[in-house]
């Protein structure tokens, strides 16, 4: 690896532990999800709580297993995240559910995706120091995401959702920060 490599990995790696730890507490999400073409809407809210992970902690070393790696402390952070969602509109319970996150490199790694219990990979980058873009490709689908800090107590996220090249979904978030 080229010195020019090493150093680009090391600013992403700086990057997504302070992005992880300044998302660290509990969030108040609001969801809207949109079915394409037909425009239908869902809309939704979250409770979501993130706790940041250093290097070395044993949830990453598992996730690590998870994914046949051989060094176990091959992930410089990571994070969970845990969610209680429901229907913003009829109140109905929707989902509860948590996901671990480890970054590697430019590789994000992840215990469980949006559509499967399966572990799976994305690639990251940062346009902008407080802006980050994931990439996941599995199940014949791709999930583009985009988390973006604005302040210290919000975050926005977008994520479409694309089924053999023509987008399917988009979801569109606004999170608060609560206490």
């Amino acid at each position: 690896m080229t010195l020019q490599l090493q150093l680009a990995q090391a600013a992403d790696e700086s990057l997504i532990a302070e992005f992880f730890q300044f998302s660290s507490g509990r969030w108040y999400s609001q969801r809207r999800y949109y079915t394409l073409p037909n425009g239908d809407t869902k809309e939704m809210v979250s409770l979501l709580t993130i706790r940041f992970l250093e290097q070395g902690d044993a949830e990453l070393q598992q996730l690590a297993r998870l994914h046949e790696l051989s060094d176990l402390d091959a992930m410089s952070c990571g994070a969970t995240v845990s969610w209680e969602s429901q229907d913003s509109v009829s109140g109905r319970k929707e989902s509860r559910g948590s996901t671990l996150f480890g970054a590697r490199g430019k590789t994000l790694y992840r215990d469980r995706g949006f559509a499967t219990s399966r572990p799976v990979i994305a690639q990251y980058h940062f346009p902008h120091p407080k802006t980050l873009h994931l990439r996941t490709e599995y199940n014949d689908s791709v999930f583009e995401e985009e988390f973006k800090l604005i302040g210290s107590n919000y975050r926005t996220r977008q994520t479409v959702i694309s089924r053999a090249g023509e987008q399917v979904m988009i979801g569109q978030y606004l999170e608060r920060r609560m206490g």
